[in-house]
């Protein structure tokens, strides 16, 4: 008996390989009709496309029709890594990046959804690598695990087995048939169409609308400008802060709304707590702001309401510099780089369904001080929460809690200085993108250390993996029969 199956984890490599050779193809045209030089992406192209060959020849004998437990961990884990390194070859070709190192944070940056960068003048990029640089985000939000569900039959793997081991669907969905998958690509596809179509009733071109449509449905937070979204006008900037908050919503409500199922709509607790976080915290960043500045009220309100919403849904798009706010709104949206939306949403972080069951778990010890003897079944949605769960919720929320205060002290030792560190973290792990400090939204993660942003790589990755993917992989009993 294996430990794992090499063969089958290639053969889903090739497949990841397959998608990113066709995502390069996907970008020519944009480099057609800017007139601009094709070779950076037909080289992309033809680099992953000889590699996807040449696994396919070597696993064309594989025949197992099982995947395990062991195999999904190693095949998410190194898709990711494989998705990121290859994604950085644009930059490279072009010159726009020749740091590897700063190509593959980008490329890392892109696929997660985190939205950290470390260019400097990003309206300098050509065109079709600025396109590159936002359909990373697209591909990575949740178009390359849907499309990967279409794929994945041809290779005798149920979508079940792979998607259980997915972060952002991992709870929540558990497609049983390619037409699921095809409904949530659609649904994906959908939200996309109708917030470009939005987002172009306004000032931006066709091209803008797209690269920000893609950073905002995949809640990444990648822009075409230096600015981010700060230059846009008010009517742009609450159009995505709209499709931000549905974007953080779990595509399970989505299909529910469609197969007309509302009562699921209505009682999940989850999507309803989602909102109500998202509401006080507007409420009281906004009363903050309202106090302490003499600025117009519309301006304070939209963004308080923006910067609110981004932090919480991951997204990290920026119109103003937070930085400037009084202290008690700047801690408040540090605490939020912890929270994340929805599970089966594109959002990362800790998200809502698991500070939820915390909070009843600290609500029922509050209740057995007073009541002793008392027996209470932890609920979600109104199906209890069996032990197992619980205890699983409980032991992402403190590893997540002591990977960051792991990843603080390391980063404080390359140099950093403790509010940057402890904010970089943060953002990185939860797949936010702008911290606090010297990486804050006005700045980027360019002026770091190679070592340092090779370590935000890796919690990019862990992040979006939720952690338990990748650590599994360290730990003695994955590697024993």
């Amino acid at each position: 008996m294996k430990l794992i199956n090499p063969l089958l984890i290639l053969r889903i490599l090739s497949t990841i390989l397959l998608l990113e050779t066709i995502s390069f193809l996907i970008c020519l045209p944009v480099a057609i009709i800017y007139e601009e030089p094709l070779f950076p992406l037909l080289l992309s192209a033809a680099f992953t496309g000889l590699l996807f060959i040449i696994l396919r020849i070597i696993t064309r004998n594989e025949k197992t029709t099982k995947l395990s437990n062991r195999d999904g961990y190693v095949a998410v884990t190194l898709s990711w890594l494989v998705f990121s390194i290859m994604g950085a070859l644009p930059y490279l070709i072009s010159g726009t990046i020749p740091s590897f190192i700063d190509a593959f944070f980008e490329s890392a940056s892109g696929f997660t959804t985190t939205g950290a960068s470390i260019l400097q003048d990003i309206e300098v990029l050509p065109y079709s690598i600025l396109f590159w640089r936002s359909f990373t985000h697209w591909i990575g939000g949740l178009g390359i695990i849907v499309l990967v569900i279409i794929i994945l039959p041809s290779l005798r793997i149920t979508a079940q087995q792979l998607m259980g081991l997915e972060s952002s669907l991992k709870e929540k969905i558990h497609p049983k048939t390619k037409s699921v998958g095809l409904r949530l690509f659609f649904l994906y596809l959908g939200l996309t169409i109708f917030e470009v179509f939005f987002l172009y009733l306004g000032e931006m071109d066709l091209f803008d609308s797209l690269c920000h449509t893609f950073g905002t449905v995949a809640t990444g937070g990648f822009s075409t400008k230096n600015t981010s979204i700060a230059e846009f006008s008010p009517y742009t900037q609450y159009v995505i802060a709209v499709f931000m908050v549905f974007s953080g919503i779990s595509f399970l409500a989505y299909y529910y709304m469609i197969k007309l199922q509302f009562n699921k709509v209505k009682y999940n607790e989850e999507l309803w707590f989602y909102l109500g976080t998202t509401l006080v915290a507007v409420i009281v960043i906004v009363g903050i702001l309202s106090a302490k500045s003499t600025g117009s009220f519309e301006t304070i309100f939209r963004e308080g309401v923006f910067q609110t919403i981004s932090i919480i849904t991951t997204t990290g798009y920026v119109t103003a510099n937070y930085l400037l706010w009084p202290r008690a709104a700047i801690i408040l949206i540090f605490i939020l780089l912890f929270a994340g939306a929805n599970t089966g949403s594109s959002t990362s972080s800790i998200k809502m369904a698991r500070h939820l069951i915390v909070l009843k778990n600290i609500r029922n010890i509050f209740t057995r001080l007073i009541h002793s003897n008392v027996i209470i079944q932890i609920k979600l949605n109104g199906k209890p929460v069996s032990d197992k769960a619980n205890i699983s919720v409980i032991s992402f929320v403190i590893l997540y809690l002591f990977i960051f205060l792991a990843g603080t002290f390391v980063i404080t030792m390359t140099g950093l200085d403790p509010v940057s560190s402890a904010s970089g973290v943060a953002a990185t792990l939860g797949n936010v993108g702008p911290a606090l400090g010297s990486i804050g939204p006005v700045c980027n993660y360019a002026h770091l250390p190679d070592f340092t942003k090779f370590i935000f790589i890796l919690l990019m990755i862990v992040g979006r993996l939720e952690i338990i993917a990748v650590f599994a992989l360290f730990t003695k009993s994955f590697w024993k029969l």
